[in-house]
């Protein structure tokens, strides 16, 4: 009989990882090759309008532009200021929601920038940039 050697107790015992690397990497190849994906488009169960209903078409807002120089400029048409305040009211009338772009000129007093934001606001629009040019 074969006498065996006594063990290093400091010794542990080996675990070769390559093997089960390439292990781990034949599963991982033969799983990628062998999945069919669930086709899920196929499966949304998606009501289309019918082909005659058209959506309702969104009118743009107005802009109302309103310069301010030597005289008071309301989208291409000299206006004095109790013609822009029945203007601005009757504009909105239609809808408050309606742009006001106010732009002041160099030679624009302050007065009536802020005449004209009054009006604007006595007539009910709140949707107002001011800027100069």
């Amino acid at each position: 009989m074969k006498r065996r050697k006594p063990r290093d107790p400091g010794k542990e015992g080996e675990l070769e990882m390559t093997p089960m690397i390439d292990v781990v990497f034949q599963l991982l190849i033969f799983f990628l090759v062998t999945l069919k994906p669930e086709d899920i488009i196929a499966q949304l169960d998606v009501s289309r309008p019918s082909p005659d209903s058209t959506p309702p078409v969104e009118q743009p807002q107005d802009m109302i532009t309103i310069t301010i120089g030597e005289v008071i400029d309301m989208n291409g048409r000299v206006v004095s200021l109790a013609t822009l305040e029945k203007t601005l009211i009757r504009l909105a009338s239609y809808s408050t929601s309606q742009t006001v772009l106010v732009k002041c000129t160099l030679l624009s007093m302050h007065e009536k920038l802020v005449q004209v934001l009054d009006k604007c606001s006595k007539a009910g629009l709140t949707n107002i940039s001011v800027f100069t040019i």
